[in-house]
């Protein structure tokens, strides 16, 4: 069955047939198979030493028990217990080896799907809630799990099981066991006719659990503001309307569930009740034994549940179809750019060069930058402003290369940044970017994601150059002390030098500074200009910035409005004009919160 699309509001809904599921992801278990080969070998031999079991049980009934014999029951006691013995160690070997093979697909799957994401665009991120994304990598990966690797054990393990029981059966009593397969049909309808109420209430209850983990999030990451504004009660009114959604879903589910497993439960007495009724009738008759009947009830007992789980397994894979259609639309993203294989020649100088670059973000209805133009030298500071949503951030996107520009071209010394492979491209130019990012780690470590492997020495170098070390060494542990995004242990300057700290050690050509006094007190502001200008030294440096207080130290000033560059020059030459520059300035200067000159070294 093909996939399907469909366009639901602003997100790609996709349909797939559990077919085109599994054949999605069965590639991830190469390397895995010869160990689900092993499995099901011991699925095959536990069911052989179940079926050997239960015909003993025959026998013991029939020569020892109905006869009083104790002689007759230590054979095939001992024959019992033997089986059982090689049973609990095959038993044990599979299913150890089956979880082993489980958990590994799953690293695999969730690895393979997070790369992927590393590598899509910042608007992906923009139109999906991260809570979602990280119940797709969390959930949905487990239910492809199920279907992929626990469904096809499973399947195994219930097929030969029920091959073996069914071959027993019709060996003791072929006309007892074609009744009893008479019924077994059942079983596949009612599965069948459950299958699609199951995979639309496992897609809801997917949708629903991504969105109460969006909620919980995204509360939990502006709690200060909830609390400081009084909205925890607007936050659990948030919070209870996507759990409802959970919680039916949830509950249509149980009972979708419920209603399944009585009405097997029916069925499956209709058939004990119809091979009961014709062996009494049969050993009435004096054609069968009491051993034999109970040998093949029993047989009946280990037979159906194989039969049901088969069944079962159907209504499985159909739910797990519904997290495959989640993790499909992920993978199905492409990222923005795809990287270079053409060999690099070398670290640049790092003259930037952009020449008539339009680029529309995608889906976007305006134009972000329209034929935008200029060059950037080593040793250069150009610093780019305007109003807000003119354009500026997008220059910074387009230098990394999380987008390619739609028209014109963007070259480093002259070579297309398309020519250059993404790791190195990236390797040259550092972003230092509005929000500082701060690991989950030690200030070490924080400082060392710079340039991975650096030394200790060479980290100490970098915090001493960007005003960072008398801090850090008052801290704790020092260097060894760990911090996190909201850690109180540092001020929004102290994490800025950090940042500072990161780019110095990464030594690159090219400096892309994304409102760096952003969120900065003048006197944090203050303390972060002297590493700022030493770290930038020798570079080429590009300031997007509203803080003109910057600008008279600027080597050359874009002012960019509505994606275009409007005017350009040094900070006199935009004030003789009275353009927009000099409107810009005029109303920093107005603002209450603007201060005397900055002191630049």
């Amino acid at each position: 069955m093909p996939i399907a699309r469909t366009i639901s509001g602003p997100h790609r809904i996709l349909t797939l047939s559990a077919r085109t599921a599994f054949r999605r992801f069965w590639p991830l278990t190469r390397g895995l198979r010869r160990w689900l080969v092993v499995v099901w070998m011991c699925t095959v031999l536990g069911a052989l030493a179940e079926t050997a079991a239960i015909l003993l049980f025959g026998d013991l009934t029939d020569n020892a028990l109905q006869k009083g014999s104790l002689d007759a029951f230590w054979t095939p006691a001992v024959q019992w217990l033997g089986i059982a013995v090689i049973g609990a160690a095959i038993g044990y070997t599979g299913g150890s080896l089956a979880v082993w093979v489980s958990e590994r697909f799953v690293m695999r799957l969730r690895e393979h799907v997070f790369d992927h994401v590393q590598k899509l665009p910042p608007h992906f991120f923009q139109r999906h809630r991260q809570g979602d994304l990280l119940s797709r990598l969390t959930g949905d990966v487990e239910a492809i799990e199920q279907m992929a690797v626990s469904g096809l054990i499973g399947t195994a393990s219930a097929l030969f099981s029920a091959v073996f029981y069914a071959a027993a059966a019709f060996w003791l009593r072929w006309d007892l066991a074609s009744a009893a397969f008479v019924l077994a049909p059942l079983f596949w309808l009612a599965a069948r006719r459950f299958s699609a109420g199951v995979k639309a209430v496992a897609r809801e209850g997917r949708v629903a659990d991504g969105a109460v983990t969006s909620v919980v999030e995204e509360s939990l990451g502006n709690l200060v503001l909830t609390q400081a504004y009084g909205r925890e009660d607007a936050e659990r009114r948030r919070l209870r309307q996507e759990a409802s959604a959970w919680f039916r879903a949830a509950v249509r589910s149980a009972r979708l569930d419920q209603a399944y497993g009585q009405l097997v439960q029916v069925i499956e007495t209709v058939c004990v009740l119809s091979v009961i009724g014709i062996g009494v009738w049969e050993i009435s008759e004096g054609r069968m034994t009491l051993g034999q009947l109970l040998a093949f009830a029993a047989l009946l007992s280990y037979l159906y549940p194989p039969i049901r789980s088969l069944a079962q397994l159907g209504l499985l894979v159909t739910a797990a179809t519904a997290g495959a259609e989640r993790l499909v639309e992920i993978l199905d993203t492409r990222p923005a750019v795809t990287d270079s294989v053409r060999q690099e020649t070398g670290r640049p100088d790092g003259t930037v060069e952009m020449r008539d670059v339009s680029f529309r973000y995608p889906g976007a209805e305006t134009t972000a930058l329209e034929s935008l133009s200029f060059t950037a030298h080593p040793g250069e500071l150009v610093i780019i402003t305007g109003p807000s949503g003119a354009g500026k951030s997008t220059v910074s996107k387009l230098l990394l290369r999380f987008y390619d520009p739609d028209t014109g071209g963007i070259l480093l010394d002259g070579v297309p940044l398309r020519d250059f492979p993404l790791a190195r491209l990236r390797e040259y130019v550092t972003l230092l970017p509005q929000e500082t990012l701060v690991l989950h780690d030690t200030v070490r470590a924080n400082i060392a994601c710079g340039r991975p492997g650096a030394s200790d020495h060479a980290i100490e170098q970098a915090a001493r150059a960007a005003d960072a070390h008398d801090f850090i060494t008052a801290l704790p542990d020092g260097y060894d002390t760990h911090i996190d995004p909201n850690s109180a242990r540092l001020s929004g300057g102290q994490l800025q030098r950090l940042a500072i700290a990161r780019a110095v050690l990464r030594d690159a050509p090219v400096l892309l500074l994304d409102e760096p006094t952003t969120g900065l007190d003048a006197i944090a502001a203050r303390r972060i200009v002297g590493p700022l200008r030493q770290l930038m030294a020798g570079r080429t440096t590009l300031m997007i910035t509203h803080d003109l207080d910057l600008a008279p130290d600027a080597d050359r000033i874009l002012v960019v409005e509505h994606g275009r560059v409007t005017e350009t020059g040094r900070h006199e030459e935009l004030l003789a004009l009275g353009g927009t520059y000099a409107r810009l300035h005029s109303s920093q200067e107005l603002a209450p919160a603007a201060a005397a000159p900055w002191p630049w070294p």
